[in-house]
């Protein structure tokens, strides 16, 4: 003999007490909304019965049941944020001479800061897809030089390196002291084709990219 199947009034209680439930309900929770003796084991299977090929099924997750989106609707319910993050003022730095000065090595960049720059702020740098790591100067220690990316020029409406303003243009837009130095200099910007540069760098392989070995202490090559 096949069992009842159960009231709709309490199928419709269950229903409401699913949909207003902030958190998943168990069995025991729902049998205590419901009027005494109700099968709930009956109420659920009707239930997911009744959402199984609805926008929201009912399901049962970690002994307790939900109201969850249909596994194929969920990605009309995602949402994705873009996140704003300042820059440093030691990032911008950087990020400011690698751009006019690329390929440039670490210790060229503290050089011209005048401080010591930290490996934070070029990874900072590298995880906006702004820098890379383009390869290592043909010098003794072999030091790794950074450059900026086709993202770095979309991002700032760029064509090329070369369109980055030049000196009198950052003064008309007021970024740099009218009043400066009379020795101040600033390098014109390049395209970065260094292929006529005796010290350029040598492009880095994958391997070097997954070595353990950290990327400034390889020795040069005898």
């Amino acid at each position: 003999m096949e069992n009842a199947a159960p009231d709709a009034q309490h199928v419709r209680m269950a229903e409401a007490l699913l949909f207003a439930a902030s958190q998943p309900l168990s069995d025991e929770e729902i049998a205590e909304a419901l009027p005494a003796g109700v099968d709930v084991a009956a109420v659920m299977a009707a239930l997911v019965e009744k959402y199984a090929d609805a926008g929201v099924n009912v399901v049962r997750v970690a002994g307790r049941w939900q109201m969850r989106t249909a596994e194929d609707l969920r990605h009309l319910l995602r949402k994705e944020e873009v996140q704003t993050r300042r820059l440093s003022r030691a990032a911008l730095e950087t990020l400011a001479i690698i751009a006019y000065h690329q390929p440039v090595t670490r210790a060229e960049i503290e050089d011209i800061r005048g401080v010591s720059t930290s490996k934070g702020v070029l990874d900072a740098l590298m995880e906006t897809g702004w820098v890379r790591i383009r390869g290592r100067r043909r010098v003794p220690g072999r030091p790794v030089t950074y450059g900026t990316t086709d993202a770095f020029l979309e991002h700032f409406g760029l064509e090329s390196i070369a369109d980055l303003p030049g000196l009198g243009e950052l003064k008309a837009a007021g970024l740099l002291d009218a009043s400066l130095p009379p020795d101040f200099a600033m390098p014109a910007p390049s395209p970065q084709d260094e292929a006529l540069d005796p010290n350029a760098d040598d492009t880095l392989e994958q391997d070097d990219l997954e070595d353990d070995t950290p990327l400034e202490m390889h020795l040069p090559e005898k």
